[in-house]
């Protein structure tokens, strides 16, 4: 059972009876104790009419993935199978991140009925949103008590993360069509693979012709070429410590999904294979092998559950872990935070020797707050702040020469700025003919 509010107010009232009896010379303790015994009474009355929570049956209806940020509905059916109208309070244990609007709802349940409530979500934080239980009270008539049970019913929805950068997406894919050829090229080289033959039109290079297909079509035919596909693109996002920072609106390992997830959209769609590791000191998760409409899913999937461990990443077994996916050429792209001399030591000091065959891209995700400290003056206080930022700033950049010395290519931006940033390097790259 339980006692609502209205009992302390019952019992608040009786002082007034109390005062008018103690000036009449009554016994105060035979008017106090005769006010609490009546107030028992009426509460044992109440709690004994109550409708029994334990008598119904509990459903629920959730969908099992959502996407962070987006509205969603969930409700639970509870079936009163008792003989007495349920006036219930019902509580949905989601925690507080799932972006309940109300704590607590009514309803009103006649015996034998079944009704549906209602539970509209707002996710907050990507990985597994659960509500173990439903909590119901069923009032009394004189609402002083009743009686209450918890309902062992689960609900599990997993929030996978919000893919804003997909705003991005349209204009790059238009770049990747005008670099892969709705208009075939004429010109071989590096990067570029056959891709089909054409009539010869007057202002072509005459070193395209094919002449064996000119001899069997018995017209001048040329070849034509395209950016290469097939390559291999590894994306290792860093889910040690340093990821866990926040920046913006969420955290560092937020911005780099991302990142990763913008990447992965552009490359698939221009036949290229990705595979992505999230890595700290074990692999969080790993997806390879999987190519064409079914990559994003399997990223998005993989990546829900994931959170900065705060833990030093283990770069050797990082780089190492990269060369169990692939060992062709291909483009490797880092998503880190790399922006101090001390704690970028280790990733140094195991960054892979470069080759031709392979390139490596570092991005970095920047905090506008701090370049925003860097230029104020206005006062003492922000002079040591704005020394502070600069120093911040400097040892950032100190470290992004460091990547281009030992060969690779350094990547800062804010979140907003990096998803594109790195998808436009990759563009670059298929054009140069690097990829």
């Amino acid at each position: 059972m339980f006692v609502s509010g209205r009992l302390a107010v019952a019992l608040g009232l009786g002082v007034i009876p109390l005062v008018a009896f103690t000036a009449a010379g009554l016994a105060v303790w035979a008017v106090l104790s005769g006010w609490i015994l009546l107030c028992t009474v009426l509460l044992v009355v109440d709690v004994a009419s109550a409708a029994s929570a334990r008598t119904v049956t509990v459903t629920r209806r959730v969908p099992a993935r959502a996407r962070m940020g987006e509205p969603l509905d969930t409700s639970f059916a509870v079936h009163n199978h008792g003989s007495r109208t349920m006036d219930a309070l019902l509580r949905d244990a989601w925690q507080p991140t799932a972006g309940a609007s109300q704590a607590r709802l009514r309803a009103r349940i006649p015996a034998g009925e079944r009704r549906r409530i209602e539970v509209p979500l707002l996710p907050r934080r990507r990985g597994e949103l659960v509500s173990e239980f439903v909590f119901i009270r069923s009032r009394g008539p004189l609402g002083l008590g009743g009686r209450q049970a918890r309902h062992e019913v689960r609900g599990a929805i997993r929030v996978l993360p919000a893919f804003a950068s997909r705003k991005h997406l349209p204009s790059r894919l238009a770049r990747l069509r005008e670099l892969d050829g709705n208009t075939s090229i004429q010109v071989r080289g590096q990067g570029t693979e056959f891709d089909s033959l054409r009539e010869y039109v007057r202002g072509d290079d005459v070193r395209s012709i094919d002449w064996r297909a000119t001899a069997r079509a018995g017209t001048t035919m040329l070849r034509t070429w395209r950016p290469e596909r097939d390559r291999h693109v590894v994306i290792l996002i860093d889910t040690g410590r340093t990821a866990a920072a926040r920046v913006g609106d969420g955290t560092r390992l937020d911005a780099s999904l991302e990142a990763a997830l913008l990447l992965a959209a552009l490359a698939t769609r221009a036949g290229d294979h990705v595979h992505m590791l999230l890595y700290d000191r074990v692999v969080r998760a790993r997806v390879t092998g999987v190519d064409g409409v079914g990559l994003l899913p399997a990223m998005i999937d993989a990546m829900a559950p994931v959170h900065a461990r705060l833990v030093d990443t283990d770069w050797s077994g990082a780089f190492a872990a990269i060369r169990t996916l692939t060992t062709r050429p291909s483009l490797i792209v880092v998503l880190t935070a790399q922006d101090a001399a001390e704690s970028a030591r280790g990733f140094l000091g195991a960054f892979p020797v470069p080759s031709r065959a392979t390139t490596m891209l570092v991005g970095s995700v920047t905090d506008d707050a701090v370049e925003d400290l860097a230029r104020r003056r206005g006062s003492r206080e922000e002079i040591y702040l704005a020394a502070a930022a600069e120093r911040t700033l400097r040892d950032a950049e100190n470290v992004a020469d460091a990547i281009r010395r030992a060969g690779g290519e350094a990547i800062t931006a804010d979140p907003e700025a990096l998803p594109p940033r790195i998808a436009d390097r990759y563009l670059e790259l298929k054009a140069a003919g690097r990829l």
